[in-house]
C-alpha cells in the first residue's frame, strides 16, 4: 500500500498502547496485510484513503468462498480491518471508517469445555508425582516440576498463559498469601493463594537454577532462562493426558474455564469471578453460568420431591 507507513504505527499502538500479546500483534499484522494485498489484486487501489465499504464487503465475501475460513476466522480478520480504520479515524489519517457499516457473521456460542472436580482432583494428583513418570535426569526432572507447578497454577488461579510465562518473582506475593496478575491492556488485578500453592512457588524459586543475567521471571528452564507458550501448552497436554481426562482438548485454556466454572458451580458471586479472570465486562463471564444452572437443574431432580 502506498500508505504503508500506517500500518507499523498501528502496530506499536498495538504493542504499547493496548499491551496486546505478541499473537495478537501478529494476527492483527497478517489480517491487515491481506485485505491489503486484496485491495491491489482486486481494485487496483494502494490508498487506505480510497477504501469503500463495497470494497470491504467483497474481501468478506471472498472470505467465505475460501474452504479453510470458517465464521470464526472471518469475524476475526472483519474485526482486525474494523480496528485499524478507527485508530486511523482517530489519527485524522483517513475522514471514515468504510469497515464501521459491514456486519460482521454471527459466531455461534459454544459452551466452554472444563474438567469435572473429581477428574481435576485426579490429575492433581498425577502432578504430585510428574518427576517419577519421564526419564531420569535433573533435566527431565526439572522440567517435570515446572509442567506440574504450572498445571496446579492454571487451575487454582484461572491465569492466561501470557500471563503465567510473564509471570514475575516480585509479582508473588508471600506476606498477604496473593497474586499480581498483569492482564490485558496491562490491567492489574489480585489473585489470593492457597497456602500450599504458595508453599510450592516459594520452594520453586529458591531452587531455580541461575543464568547470567538472572531472569526475573518465576518460571525458567533447566538452564535458568525463560520458558516460552509452547512448552507450557505443551506440558499442560501432557499432563492431561496422563491424567486420563476425556476432553478433546486439553490445554491452559481449559483449566482457566476449569477454574471458572467450579467456582460458579460452588456459589461464587459472578462479579468477584469476572475480577478473578480478568474480564472486561460481564458478558464474557455470563457464559460459565450455564454450567451452574445445569448443576442446579441436578440438584432439583434428586432433591425436590416433584421432580421425581
Amino acid at each position: 500500500m502506498q500508505n504503508d507507513q500506517y500500518l507499523p504505527a498501528f502496530i506499536n499502538y498495538l504493542k504499547f498502547e493496548k499491551r496486546y500479546s505478541e499473537h495478537t500483534v501478529i494476527a492483527y499484522k497478517n489480517d491487515i496485510q491481506q485485505f491489503a494485498t486484496f485491495l491491489e489484486a482486486d481494485f487496483e487501489t494502494s490508498r487506505w484513503q480510497e477504501v469503500s465499504t463495497v470494497m470491504v464487503r467483497s474481501w468478506m465475501a471472498c472470505l467465505k468462498n475460501e474452504e479453510k475460513s470458517t465464521h470464526k476466522t472471518i469475524h476475526r480478520k472483519i474485526s482486525s480491518v474494523k480496528s485499524f480504520f478507527k485508530f486511523l479515524l482517530r489519527n485524522g489519517l483517513v475522514d471514515t471508517t468504510p469497515a464501521e457499516a459491514v456486519t460482521l457473521p454471527k459466531l455461534s456460542k459454544r459452551l466452554p469445555e472444563f474438567v469435572k472436580e473429581t477428574e481435576m482432583q485426579n490429575l492433581l494428583n498425577c502432578t504430585l508425582h510428574a518427576g517419577d513418570k519421564q526419564e531420569p535426569g535433573e533435566k527431565a526432572l526439572w522440567r517435570n516440576r515446572t509442567a506440574a507447578l504450572a498445571t496446579q497454577l492454571f487451575y487454582e488461579t484461572g491465569i492466561r498463559l501470557s500471563e503465567l510465562v510473564n509471570l514475575q518473582e516480585t509479582q508473588i506475593d508471600a506476606s498477604y498469601g496473593q497474586l499480581k496478575v498483569v492482564g490485558k491492556g496491562n490491567k492489574e488485578r489480585i489473585i489470593p493463594l492457597s497456602a500450599k500453592l504458595l508453599a510450592l512457588l516459594k520452594d520453586y524459586m529458591q531452587d531455580k537454577p541461575v543464568a547470567e543475567p538472572r531472569a526475573t521471571e518465576c518460571f525458567v528452564n533447566e538452564k535458568g532462562k525463560k520458558l516460552y507458550p509452547k512448552f507450557f501448552y505443551n506440558a499442560v497436554k501432557t499432563q492431561m493426558t496422563q491424567g486420563d481426562i476425556k476432553l478433546k482438548k486439553k490445554s491452559p485454556h481449559v483449566l482457566r474455564h476449569t477454574f471458572a466454572t467450579h467456582l460458579m458451580n460452588e456459589g461464587a458471586d459472578i462479579n468477584a469471578v469476572k475480577e478473578l479472570l480478568g474480564h472486561s465486562s460481564l458478558a464474557a463471564t455470563q457464559v460459565y453460568t450455564h454450567n451452574t444452572i445445569e448443576k442446579l437443574k441436578e440438584v432439583y431432580k434428586k432433591a425436590h420431591p416433584k421432580a421425581k
